[in-house]
């Protein structure tokens, strides 16, 4: 018997929206790298890309539980000496909310040339407008 290995010139992919509104950051954020991946397919090959496109709307309306607000923090080096950043949740979905689900979902991802090809396929929009209508992207519910 011979296992099926996927070749990426043959893959399908489909394009999939995400309301955010009211999902928990990280549950959402865990489903979202398994469609990227391509988990969700009979055909899944660990190294291959096999995952569909994802669109994530209503980033800004994301929940998440306990005290991260104040207490998860985000780092950033200019790699200059003392160029250390310091960011808190709730400063971050202030300015930046699309960066905090990005981020989310990075790390859920494998490291390496495969995961930064993988994230490419990961559109996020602060608000309820995005630009991939033209996909016809499909609703998907978790």
């Amino acid at each position: 018997m011979k296992t099926y290995m996927a070749n990426p010139d043959k893959i399908e992919r489909k394009w999939y929206v995400v309301d955010a509104q009211g999902c928990t950051l990280g549950r959402m954020a865990s489903e979202v790298a398994k469609v990227l991946r391509g988990k969700n397919k009979p055909e899944f090959t660990p190294h291959v890309d096999t995952g569909d496109y994802v669109v994530i709307i209503n980033a800004e309306k994301v929940k998440v539980t306990g005290k991260k607000l104040k207490q998860k923090v985000y780092y950033n080096h200019s790699d200059y000496v003392g160029g250390m950043r310091e960011t808190t949740l709730a400063d971050m979905m202030q300015k930046k909310p699309e960066k905090v689900v990005e981020l989310a979902v990075k790390g859920m991802l494998p490291k390496g040339p495969l995961g930064r090809e993988m994230i490419k396929k990961l559109h996020v929009y602060a608000g309820p407008e995005h630009k991939q209508q033209a996909q016809k992207p499909e609703v998907l519910t978790f």
